[in-house]
């Protein structure tokens, strides 16, 4: 009867690993996972081009998917091609904090002049609602234009700056992020989260 249990447990715990490693597993740039509703008329042919997982001290945070159209987006020319990212939260976080958190982000990519900062993070305050678990926000850049926001596939607005722009993709794009594994991820380079 003990060695029963005890082999019971032993593949309770196999099953559970096994299901955590799926959970993990990553989504391969080119996979067949549609692309969201609001990218048809927005980005047309949407291809997803890579994903990856943001944690936070080993807390999951949100899953991020770039998504492309005709021309992928490179390490180097992501800032001239049209693209979306769609943010599929994975906890609740306040959308104020959102906003500052993307400012300060933004920064890293250099100096921004204050009435520019003021202004942006008063355009983020605005479009980014507080989210919990399975909410999306998805960006869409328009190049040299604007950018256009989503939640959960309803527009919510766009800021028409193209400075803006670029350093908002560029948090998760550029050299400057501070998640540097995510970026791999995202442009289909590297590992899937960090």
């Amino acid at each position: 009867m003990n060695l029963q249990r005890r082999d019971l447990l032993a593949a309770a715990a196999t099953v559970l690993t096994l299901a955590a490693a799926a959970a993990l597993w990553p989504v391969p740039a080119g996979a067949s996972t549609a692309a969201p509703a609001e990218l048809a008329a927005e980005l047309p042919g949407a291809q997803l081009q890579g994903s990856g997982r943001l944690r936070f001290f080993g807390l999951h945070v949100y899953d991020a998917r770039l998504w492309t159209g005709e021309r992928r987006a490179g390490a180097e020319g992501w800032a001239s091609t049209p693209l979306a990212l769609e943010i599929e939260y994975a906890r609740r976080l306040v959308g104020a904090q959102i906003a500052e958190r993307s400012l300060e982000e933004m920064r890293r990519q250099g100096a921004i002049a204050e009435a520019d900062a003021e202004r942006w993070l008063a355009e983020m305050k605005r479009l980014f609602p507080d989210v919990a678990a399975g909410d999306r926000i998805t960006g869409v850049k328009r190049p040299g234009e604007a950018a256009r926001f989503f939640v959960n596939g309803r527009f919510r607005g766009e800021v028409r700056d193209a400075d803006f722009t670029r350093r908002f993709f560029g948090i998760w794009l550029a050299r400057e992020t501070s998640q540097p594994s995510l970026r791999d991820a995202l442009l289909g380079a590297g590992p899937t989260g960090s």
